[in-house]
């Protein structure tokens, strides 16, 4: 800390005062307490606490003294809980106020707070470091005018509630994607299959390219929709690094793409020859459009939810993929040895090897049942039905911590969607 005089500091929240080395501060669990060791200036002083006193080197916070002192527990012990008889969402606000998260919460917290936000479908946002400089006595940083119509340009594109345009916009795209489904869908049908072969051999080809034309020009106005979408999306985003590395980014390419690669396969090689007749390629770009309904995920909450919940869950999804890999290792085995392996009597030929057998314990353990095999000796149907209820058990010991993370996340996109939907209210009432 190079602001203040004396070899320690005085914390004051609340009323309750606690002292402290300035070496403590600098590397302090909680971030807001930490931040006053960078401070140079009363003026840094006063963005991270309402009053200082100069003479005894005393910093005031207008906060919840008690719930403080439960935080205060926390750093020395490294247990958080609720303070008794206080509302558990004020009590997360204190904890969000001076850097924690909820996953600093002790576990059977944790189940409290999860089941407040789902009856209140309340979530408080951590404090950004930079926020709400705009707001504070009128004051804009440097170039903000500048900036102003890009940053209106970059939520028009990448928050579909933020304004009227931002509607609109999300509702086209949410049209191009239908559409665009909707054609490929029906390009599977036999009948458009037999229309596709007929004008490939140059049969009725009036009545072939009558049907084919129309299918060609939406998929490529779709394409063109797309395509403007995500260039100008690029063009007003804040760090192109950042925007290039995000999933949904990576999907619209991977969407977009495939089309302009069977654009120049079919300029290069022809649209009647035989590598374009057989071209297994061709089909599989064209297949890769299904990528376009990820992209629904831009404005529906719960597909965001579910993407948001993998990425903060994969320690638990490959803790699940391990337990299924090492069942199925086992059960397999065991199966395989059971049915063909003795030589009793009778093999069962569906388990001739352990890959073979996998199949039937992965259906098994998953309780889908198709029927296409099944054990015939009564130790095999023993150890069928102890692989079923295996599988329920190992299915369901990751999900508790799965439900709680989407639970979270649910709530975090709902806030914020939120508040940009309070701010298109304020758009209609100005």
């Amino acid at each position: 800390m190079n602001f203040g005089r004396g070899p320690s500091v005085v914390l004051n929240v609340g009323g309750t005062r606690y002292s402290f080395s300035r070496e403590v501060l600098k590397d302090f669990p909680l971030r807001r307490v930490s931040r006053l060791h960078g401070c140079l200036s009363e003026q840094d002083v006063l963005e991270v606490c309402d009053d200082y006193d100069r003479e005894r080197n005393e910093y005031f916070f207008d906060r919840h003294s008690e719930a403080f002192g439960f935080i205060m527990l926390y750093v020395r012990h490294g247990h958080l809980r609720f303070v008794p008889h206080m509302c558990e969402l004020s009590f997360y606000n204190e904890m969000i106020y001076w850097g924690l998260e909820g996953s600093h919460l002790d576990y059977c917290c944790q189940r409290r707070l999860d089941d407040r936000m789902s009856e209140t479908c309340t979530y408080y946002a951590a404090e950004e470091p930079n926020g709400g400089l705009e707001g504070k006595k009128g004051r804009r940083p440097p170039g903000a005018e500048g900036g102003k119509w890009l940053e209106r340009m970059r939520r028009t594109f990448e928050e579909p509630t933020s304004s009227v345009a931002a509607q609109v916009l999300a509702t086209v795209s949410i049209l191009f994607v239908i559409v665009s489904m909707v054609v490929l869908c029906a390009s599977t049908l036999p009948e458009w299959r037999t229309a596709e072969n007929r004008s490939v051999e140059e049969q009725s080809r009036y009545t072939a390219e009558s049907v084919r034309e129309p299918s060609g020009i939406i998929e490529a106005i779709c394409i063109g929709w797309f395509t403007a979408e995500c260039i100008v999306r690029f063009i007003v985003s804040k760090n192109k690094c950042e925007f290039v590395r995000r999933p949904l980014n990576i999907i619209d390419l991977l969407a977009i793409t495939p089309y302009y690669i069977s654009v120049l396969m079919t300029v290069f090689t022809g649209e009647n020859s035989q590598l374009q007749r057989a071209g297994v390629t061709l089909r599989v770009l064209r297949m890769m459009r299904i990528f376009w309904v990820i992209k629904l995920a831009r404005h529906f909450i719960g597909l965001q939810t579910l993407g948001l919940t993998l990425k903060r869950c994969y320690r638990e999804m490959v803790m699940l993929l391990v337990f299924i890999c090492v069942a199925m290792a086992i059960f397999s085995a065991l199966s395989q040895l059971l049915e063909n392996g003795l030589d009793l009597g009778a093999k069962n030929k569906d388990y001739a090897s352990i890959p073979a057998a996998c199949w039937w314990v992965i259906i098994s353990m998953t309780t889908v049942g198709y029927g296409d095999m099944c054990p015939i000796t009564v130790p095999g149907r023993i150890l069928g039905g102890i692989c079923v209820v295996s599988g329920i058990v190992l299915l369901a010991l990751p999900i508790t911590f799965i439900y709680h993370s989407f639970v979270q996340c649910y709530h975090e996109l709902k806030f914020r969607s939120a508040r940009y939907s309070r701010s298109l209210s304020a758009e209609f009432l100005n």
